[in-house]
């Protein structure tokens, strides 16, 4: 049976998990609340797509590409009650494929996603180190909470220990320090500290022989958005480069993708995965866990900004670029919540 099967707790309605997941969401989603919304008709209209040989999967799409995760939840109970099963588990053996993984995602809460996508990437032997940076260095500090409180109830052990056992090295140190959720939230920036901050950073790795990650990690992980932005700037005055570009010069491997993508994230979030969703599907192949978690997790939050974003950076809608690089029932839900050109 699928993999999900073994995971259909993850669907469990959770009332506490859903206020903290709804009160992260802003409003420049595709995804917005489908108006005279009725958790019993999305049933029947759900059952009767599952009935018989074959699955009417265009009725799958209507539904759940339209509802808001807060929606969808209900649906699930409402499901539940009417047919005494769960409509995960029921979706996921009539589906197949990166389709099902859509469907399946949209299903979860926001942070169980996540603790989700985070279990998977490191299961088994290899890790998908790209999906412990996705999430870890663009999450708020109550995401990660929220993230780490439910992979701990749903794994048995802590997010923290998961990633020790399966990283190693300063790469490993960033993600805890980022695993924490310490980073400062206000918008206070103290020019002193930031020109000092900027210094430390240029004398632990441009400045010297070999690099000492320790200070970036200090500055990167820990200050606000604002306040680094701020070092930014003063650390293009004092090295004349960005700092971007002196992360690639000083640092290698996973370590140079997670202190690039903490300051790309900084700078613009919606940038940031914009240019993951572009690299997913560029050239030969495409990255479908990338592609496939990127448009889930952010279709109710900035899809809006990351299909601006994108135009802005590559001159081609990202409609168009899912459209050329996707087929069948994947294709036609990732455009739905791609929402039009």
């Amino acid at each position: 049976m699928s993999r999900y099967k073994k995971e259909s707790q993850l669907y469990v309605y959770n009332p506490q998990l859903q206020k903290s997941t709804m009160a992260a969401i802003g409003n420049r989603g595709t995804v917005t609340e489908a108006s005279g919304f009725d958790p019993e008709a999305d049933v029947q209209k759900l059952r009767g797509a599952m009935k018989g040989a074959g699955t009417d999967e265009a009725a799958v799409i209507e539904v759940l590409a339209h509802r808001t995760i807060a929606q969808r939840q209900r649906i699930k109970e409402a499901f539940k009650q009417a047919v005494g099963k769960d409509l995960a588990d029921e979706l996921s053996s009539e589906l197949s494929g990166n389709f099902r993984s859509v469907v399946l995602g949209l299903l979860m809460l926001a942070p169980v996603y996540d603790a989700y996508e985070l279990r998977n990437a490191m299961k088994g032997a290899g890790t998908e180190e790209a999906c412990l940076i996705d999430i870890l260095a663009s999450r708020t500090n109550d995401e990660i909470k929220t993230i780490n409180a439910f992979y701990k109830k749903e794994y048995g052990k802590s997010l923290e220990d998961a990633v020790c056992g399966d990283t190693s090295g300063m790469f490993q140190r960033v993600l805890v320090s980022l695993l924490t959720a310490g980073r400062d939230e206000s918008s206070h920036v103290d020019d002193a500290q930031a020109a000092k901050d900027a210094k430390d950073i240029y004398e632990a790795g441009e400045a010297r022989w070999g690099t000492d990650e320790v200070k970036f990690l200090t500055v990167l992980c820990v200050r606000n958005h604002q306040h680094l932005l701020r070092v930014f700037e003063e650390y293009k005055k004092i090295s004349g480069r960005d700092i971007e570009e002196s992360i690639k010069r000083e640092m290698s491997g996973c370590l140079e993708d997670v202190f690039v993508a903490i300051v790309k994230c900084v700078r613009s979030k919606p940038a940031f995965f914009a240019e993951r969703l572009y690299k997913s599907m560029k050239g030969l192949g495409t990255t479908d866990s990338v592609l496939i978690r990127i448009m889930v997790s952010r279709a109710e939050i900035d899809m809006l900004d990351i299909k601006a974003q994108f135009m802005k950076m590559y001159g081609k809608t990202l409609y168009s670029f899912i459209k050329g690089d996707t087929s069948g029932d994947y294709r036609k839900i990732l455009l739905e919540l791609c929402g039009g050109e």
